[in-house]
Order: C-alpha cells, then sequence, then structure tokens
C-alpha cells in the first residue's frame, strides 16, 4: 500500500515536473527546443536541382528518376517522421526540356542547413583510358591525362551494393585508408565482363568527375569488389563510405534554386487547433468525471501525463508535427480514453455484483477489461505497420505518431491509471470513499 502511493506520487511530481518543462521550453524566448511544424503549419525551405539524364537510355530516364527521388528522401528522412516534399517535375524549362527534382523540407529555415542536410552524394564512375590515347606534352609535364581520353563503361555508383572503410598498406603507405567497395549482381557482372576483357588496361575511377585513382587491370574480378585508395585522410573516407552506403545518385543533379516557402495553413490554423483540442480535453474531463467519479478524475491526470509523454517523444525523436500528425496524435488520444472507459466500465460491474473490497475490484476491473483493450491496441498497430510500410512521407508520419500513441496509451491506462487507483482505495471504504468510486450514471 505504502509503495503503490510512494510510485504514484513519484509519477505524479515527474509528470508535473516535465510538464513545466516543456511550458517554459516553449514560452521562453531564448529557448531553441521548439517543436518541429512541417510546411503546412510553419515555414520552411525549397531546393530546386537540374538532373543530368543526357547519358541515360530514353527507357531508363523515367526509373532512374524515380531512384534519385527515393534516394533523396531516404536521405533527408531517414525515420519517416520529418515528412519532406520530394517530387519529380518533367517538361520545358526555357529552352530546353529537363528533368528537375524539387525537395521541400520542413521546420527548416537555415537554406544552407537544409542543402547540408540531403549533401553532397558522390557520382562514382568507371571508366576506361584509350588505348589509343597520346598524351600532350602539357599533359605529360603536368602529370594530368585529359578527361576525353576515357570512355565510360556503364559500372557507376547506381550499382554498388555497399562501402566500406579499411586501412592496409598501399602505394608504399601503411595504414592508408582504403575504401572497399561492393556491387551488386548486376554490378559484378559488368565488373567482371570489364575486368576480363581489358586486363593490362587503366579502369580510372572518377569521383563527382574527377580522376581519384588510376588501377590498371591486372586479372578478371568475379567476385564483384573493388578499392579506392585516392590518399584520402580518414575523416575524408570515413565521409565517402558514409555518403556511398546511403545512397549514391543514379544521376547528377546541380542546385539551381533556392528559397524559403511559408505556411499553407499557417499560425492562425494552428493556434486554432490547439484551441480545439483544449476544448474537447475539457468536454471529455467533465464527461468522464461526472460518469465515473474519482476514477474519472483519475483518468484525467492520467490523460494528461499521456499527452506529456508524448510530447516529451516529439521532441526526442523528433517528429515534425503537421496536420497528419496531430491527427494521429488526437486519434491515439481517443484510443486511450476509450481504454480508460473499458476499464471503469467493468469497475462498476464489479460493484454492482456486490464486492465491496475495493482493491479487489480494482484489480478485477483492469485484469478482465486488459482482454479487450489489447486487442483492440493490436489492431491499432497493425493499421499503424500497414500505413508507415505502404504509406507515402506524409502518411508514414500520421502512422508513427499514431502507432507511438497506440504504445504510450496502453501504459498510461494500464499502468498509470491503475497505480493512482491503488494508492487511494482504502480496504474498509466509508460512504464517501464507496461514493467516489461509484458510478454517476445509473443502468
Amino acid at each position: 500500500m505504502l509503495k503503490t502511493r510512494i510510485i504514484a506520487v513519484i509519477l505524479l511530481v515527474a509528470g508535473i515536473g516535465v510538464g513545466l518543462f516543456l511550458y517554459n521550453s516553449e514560452t521562453s524566448p531564448t529557448s531553441t527546443s521548439h517543436f518541429k511544424l512541417g510546411l503546412d503549419l510553419a515555414s520552411g525551405t525549397h531546393l530546386e536541382y537540374r538532373a543530368d539524364t543526357s547519358k541515360l537510355q530514353q527507357t531508363d530516364i523515367s526509373s532512374s528518376m524515380e531512384a534519385l527521388r527515393a534516394v533523396v528522401e531516404k536521405r533527408i528522412n531517414m525515420f519517416g517522421v520529418s515528412e519532406p516534399i520530394v517530387q519529380v517535375e518533367s517538361g520545358s524549362f526555357g529552352n530546353s526540356a529537363e528533368k528537375r527534382l524539387i525537395v521541400e523540407l520542413p521546420g527548416v529555415t537555415d537554406i544552407n542547413k537544409a542543402i547540408a542536410m540531403i549533401g553532397k552524394t558522390p557520382l562514382l564512375e568507371f571508366k576506361l583510358l584509350n588505348k589509343n590515347y597520346v598524351p600532350t606534352e602539357e599533359e605529360k609535364k603536368n602529370n594530368i591525362v585529359s578527361k576525353d581520353a576515357f570512355t565510360d563503361t556503364g559500372l557507376t555508383g547506381r550499382l554498388l551494393k555497399g562501402s566500406q572503410l579499411q586501412f592496409g598498406a598501399s602505394g608504399g603507405f601503411t595504414n592508408e585508408p582504403i575504401v572497399s567497395l561492393t556491387f551488386n549482381s548486376e554490378g559484378t557482372d559488368l565488373f567482371a565482363k570489364i575486368t576480363k576483357e581489358h586486363i593490362g588496361e587503366v579502369l580510372a575511377i572518377f569521383l563527382d568527375g574527377q580522376p581519384i585513382s588510376l588501377p590498371v587491370i591486372q586479372q578478371e574480378i568475379p567476385d564483384g569488389s573493388a578499392q579506392i585508395t585516392g590518399k584520402f585522410t580518414a575523416e575524408e573516407a570515413k565521409g565517402l563510405v558514409r555518403d556511398l552506403n546511403l545512397g549514391a545518385l543514379p544521376v547528377p543533379i546541380e542546385l539551381i534554386s533556392t528559397n524559403s516557402v511559408g505556411a499553407s495553413l499557417g499560425q492562425d490554423v494552428l493556434n486554432k487547433g490547439i484551441y480545439a483540442g483544449v476544448i474537447g480535453m475539457i468536454f471529455v474531463s467533465i464527461f468522464l468525471i461526472l460518469v465515473y467519479r474519482l476514477p474519472g478524475l483519475v483518468s484525467v491526470v492520467s490523460l494528461a501525463m499521456y499527452i506529456v509523454i508524448m510530447l516529451v517523444l516529439f521532441k526526442f525523436i523528433p517528429v515534425v508535427l503537421t496536420a497528419a500528425g496531430i491527427a494521429g496524435f488526437i486519434l491515439s488520444l481517443g484510443v486511450a480514453v476509450d481504454a480508460n472507459v473499458l476499464i471503469f466500465e467493468r469497475m462498476k460491474e464489479e460493484f454492482n455484483d456486490g464486492k465491496n473490497n475495493t482493491e479487489e475490484a480494482i484489480k478485477n476491473g483492469f485484469s478482465r477489461a486488459w482482454l479487450s483493450i489489447r486487442d483492440s491496441n493490436i489492431s491499432g498497430l497493425i493499421t499503424s505497420v500497414v500505413l508507415f510500410w505502404f504509406g507515402t512521407s506524409m502518411v508514414k508520419g500520421f502512422a508513427l505518431v499514431l502507432g507511438i500513441g497506440v504504445l504510450v496509451s496502453m501504459i498510461s491506462a494500464i499502468s498509470i491509471s491503475r497505480t493512482f487507483l491503488l494508492a487511494i482505495y482504502k480496504k474498509n471504504p466509508g460512504r464517501f470513499l464507496k461514493f467516489l468510486f461509484g458510478s454517476g450514471v445509473k443502468n
């Protein structure tokens, strides 16, 4: 009994403390920990890239642009909660027909930061040195090779399966950073064919249009593995491996336009949405207290702690709040209310059956309502997983918020409410306590 009450006090104090922290962080004019808002509620950054599809077959352009869109979205939306807008535009721009990639990032007003989020994904290419190439005197003097001396092989970073950083001896240096590459099945077959047919020739490795290594093919390499030894520093090699693994761009892109965009719904809509949520919470609280009396009041406290926990998670993940995400949050709040109603109805049945032991009625009410709560929440989680797996970026944000909300609502309804009720009860309740645990509406 004492232990339960101590736990209840700790939960209550912790909830109040975290709630005050969240309030102060949102109202302090010097705070930098504000919630991130989507483009439909706040501002963001608009980036426009031109895609170079000149070296692609006409039949491959559409699939390559879709792959480009997917790679960029993966880099900036790893957890599916920032809800960026990444789309491909086709048509005639100026005097030429070209493909463009449009990226809109919610909550990012610093354009340089927005560009950094996408990052400079390296364009990796393997090219053969022309056998008939004869360097000019200037090229010999400067020890350079003209780019025109190389022939495309079709082997690019698009065919990479992965890369990793290694350290070894190369070129007289020990512990030199080496970037090890592994191609996918298509790349492995092409690499094997190139190395088999061009033994003794130079297969140059180009990074962002510049030759960084000029190795000579010594023998056929059938296992689809290669190494880049461009005399990198450890940090440079680590960054290259990271960028390659995040997804090498199937086509090169050039940033041609940047600008900030305003909210499509605006601060006024956000304020009205919060106001409507507060009013709705007040009416729900009044209903719970009138119908279920003391358990209803406990459920209101439990729901308040649920809201606090969700807001903390929104900050830690972090979740970019959009209209869709807020809808998922409100829907999960309804699930939490539903769980409390199921529990309290079961408790009321226990009291109506003549069980005067308040503790027994509380425990039986929770245990017997658990199966219904479990099944309904599992179905909600399944729905969230399916939406997250198959949905677009906006749907994924809604699904993730809903899924988190369903899990947290189970904790608040089963654990927090139960702890508070058991901390309040007495073994031999008086008439007043019986009244508080009774129902305000008789069946």
